[in-house]
């Protein structure tokens, strides 16, 4: 801490940005340009979109050792292009020649392993082998399948010089086959079909959720020019969000569901910190008598040495909630928190640099229209004053309707879905749907069993044992190739339930209770989606520890409070509860399905899960710090409790309904996404920030502090003394 009549660090680096407004302009100008430039590709070549990835997302596990022992032993490590053909007089001699031919042709290129002709005797039309690939339409007409199987290990460059000599290729086969018609679909045309829907999905919500923003930041603010302070600082922030993400994108597998919830958290952020610093700038110059280039700097200073502290210490909060991600073994969830991270602390830089110098440099146009402040007597103050004289009751009808709507949650089932996260209508959700239902023998086994035991055991077992295993249709034993000299087989269970239903989920828990009798790791997808909740679960715990301990810390450096902390903290378990049961009622139960255009998968998505409650929590005590540094404040300028609540309310009430309501407007763009994920994560945050700024900061907090009086700020006499020599204050 500074002396007595020292200015503080942060005071005097407000006074910098009031000198060389248009220096730090300047620097982030190139800045935002270098970023843009960065993620665009248009300095490397590449840009962030191009080097995103999208599937399945796994965990540690038996999943993922079953699918690296298939890769060492030869096989599933390839990418594939599947051509289906329908209505094809298929029995023709000039079609089966034709097809003979265009197959052959691609088996002869390089960069091709395999490729299966579906037509293959002259006297008939498929023999056992192509059987799964053919498919008898009746009247004289035939489905095949062509499926190609590209040698692994290709670099992009060779696999697309080789899949396109095959397309050649597949065109012939069509037009030579008297199709009616035919389609193509590929794990690669999938996640590419992903990306190009994110980006959309991004752009729509952008470019819906700015031009809103913008117009209720002109509201609240009086005018155009305030209100585009924030707005350039969050296309600021957008760019430096791109260009981190673009880094990240180079040394871990960054899914492109991440990049649209960073980005937006980010966006939204940088928002809300651009509202409070300009909005504090403005009390500030008013609180001057004159408007000159010194009293400019000096509320510069001023501003950043209160708005810019709250601004940081916010900051600190929600990285320390998305720091919670970091410890989930899942790639994707870890990716999440890092980005997410990185992001909060460039909205911090975007605020405390970019916003000061841009009000320094406009400081009296920006007073030409609004007011910032309202006086200690309005309509907060007065809600507050009508908590207070009934809180009991208030507390039980919050905390009642923040139970019934968290119930939902108590029935969650998770899911990881595939290609359901895509649009009904989407080409390639089609092409597999359709495949799989005209095709069923081509589908992959729904449980797998991957060893290198003794032949003769495994098969007695997939004989015997496996076929009796609840919900087991049939088995089916396949050696891949050979590991250390040992040949692996794999032994596919499959069911008559969808790959994710609850008869592959309790076949899987069935296996894990009752192993066979030999080793061997079980993979298949809903294998995978166990592995991955019982990491998150076993992660959980120190996840949530480290979270919750660093923010009672934290919250308990700003208050000298014990009893503070331990509130916020319940206080919010029960708002996220409450999201997390909204959730589930409308994505798993099916409810505005029609309204929000989505199909339910029957479940939520569990990383979803965790990043609402991992970003929630965040943002939560983001509204938190807003209103409690203010009570704090009041407090110890010697307002009784009361007293407090009710000006802290009212000085705060306005920022905090500003805040949340411009966060609101921003998630709501996810709720137009088309991808599944980022709609359930635009639904649950705009639930969880909606509820928190009314129900509970604006309803449950009052009440609460009403009812605990002075007994809000005890602590034990040594934490007391802590607080005075290490703790926070303005």
């Amino acid at each position: 801490m500074s002396g007595a009549g020292s200015p503080s660090l942060l005071h005097r680096w407000g006074r910098l940005m009031g000198r060389r407004p248009r220096t730090v302009l300047l620097v982030w100008a190139l800045l935002t340009v270098l970023a843009f430039s960065l993620a665009l590709g248009a300095v490397t070549g590449r840009g962030l979109f191009d080097d995103l990835h999208s599937g399945d997302i796994t965990a540690p596990g038996q999943a993922q050792q079953a699918q690296e022992l298939i890769i060492e032993a030869g096989g599933g490590d390839f990418a594939t292009e599947t051509l289906v053909v329908e209505g094809s007089a298929a029995a023709n001699p000039f079609v089966r020649a034709n097809v003979a031919r265009a197959v052959a042709r691609i088996h002869d290129l390089d960069g091709v392993a395999r490729v299966v002709n579906p037509l293959v005797l002259p006297d008939g039309v498929h023999d056992d082998r192509a059987a799964p690939l053919v498919r008898d339409e009746g009247g004289g007409r035939w489905g095949f399948v062509t499926v190609v199987e590209y040698e692994p290990g290709l670099d992009d460059a060779q696999l697309e010089r080789v899949q396109r000599r095959v397309d050649v290729q597949l065109d012939q086969i069509v037009t030579g086959s008297w199709a009616q018609e035919s389609s193509r679909g590929s794990v690669e045309m999938l996640v590419g079909e992903v990306i190009d829907q994110l980006g959309s999905d991004l752009t729509l919500g952008e470019g819906i959720a700015l031009p809103v923003t913008f117009v209720v930041m002109v509201l609240v603010f009086g005018g155009f020019l305030a209100a585009g302070i924030p707005i350039v600082g969050a296309l600021a922030s957008i760019g430096g969000a791109f260009a981190s993400l673009w880094g990240f994108s180079h040394v871990i597998e960054l899914d492109a569901t991440v990049v649209n919830i960073v980005t937006v958290l980010g966006l939204g952020l940088c928002i809300d910190y651009g509202l409070l610093v300009v909005s504090r700038f403005r009390e500030e110059m008013r609180a001057l008598p004159t408007t000159d280039a010194d009293a400019v700097v000096a509320a510069t200073g001023t501003t950043m040495d209160r708005a810019g502290r709250t601004v940081i210490f916010s900051a600190v909060t929600v990285a320390i909630a998305l720091l919670g991600l970091l410890f989930f073994p899942a790639v994707f969830v870890r990716a999440a928190g890092a980005a997410g991270i990185s992001v909060v602390l460039l909205c911090l830089a975007v605020a405390t640099t970019l916003v000061p110098a841009m009000c320094a440099l406009l400081a009296r146009r920006l007073l030409a229209k609004g007011a910032e402040h309202t006086g200690d007597r309005g309509i907060f103050s007065r809600l507050a004053k009508g908590v207070q004289r009934a809180p009991w009751l208030v507390i039980a009808l919050v905390l009642a309707a923040l139970v019934a709507m968290a119930l939902p949650a108590s029935r969650m089932t998770v899911t990881s879905s595939g290609i359901e996260l895509l649009p009904t209508d989407s080409p390639q959700r089609t092409f597999f749907t359709e495949l799989a239902r005209d095709y069923p023998d081509l589908a992959g086994p729904d449980v797998q069993l991957v060893t290198t035991a003794d032949g003769a055991v495994v098969r007695q077992w997939a004989k015997g044992a496996a076929t009796d295993l609840p919900g087991v249709d049939s088995v089916q034993v396949e050696r891949v190739g050979k590991v250390d000299g040992r040949p692996v087989l794999t032994v596919g269970l499959l069911t008559s339930d969808d790959v994710l239903g609850a008869a592959p989920r309790a076949l899987v828990d069935r296996l894990h209770a009752e192993p066979p009798p030999f080793d061997a790791s079980i993979g298949g997808q809903a294998a995978a989606l166990s592995d991955l909740v019982d990491s998150i679960l076993a992660s959980a715990p120190w996840a949530v520890t480290t979270v919750v301990l660093a923010t009672f810390v934290l919250l308990f450096l700003m208050t000298g409070s014990v009893v503070v902390p331990l509130k916020a903290l319940l206080m919010n378990i029960v708002s996220l509860g409450a999201s997390v049961g909204v959730l589930v009622w409308v994505f798993q139960d099916g409810h505005l399905s029609g309204l929000l255009d989505f199909t339910s998968v029957g479940g939520v998505e569990i990383t979803i899960v965790v990043l609402v409650l991992a970003f929630g929590f965040g943002l939560s005590m983001d509204y938190e710090v807003f209103l409690l540094s203010r009570i704090v404040e009041l407090h110890e300028q010697g307002h009784p409790t009361d007293v407090a609540v009710r000006l802290g309310l009212q000085r705060s009430g306005r920022i905090i309904t500003s805040a949340a309501l411009l966060m609101v407007i921003v998630f709501s763009g996810f709720v137009l996404a088309r991808i599944l994920a980022v709609k359930e994560t635009g639904v649950a945050l705009v639930v969880a920030i909606a509820v928190d700024a009314s129900l509970v900061r604006m309803l449950l907090v009052p009440a609460t502090m009403s009812v605990l009086g002075e007994w809000n700020w005890w602590a034990p006499r040594w934490m007391k003394a802590l607080h005075r020599r290490v703790g926070i204050t303005e």
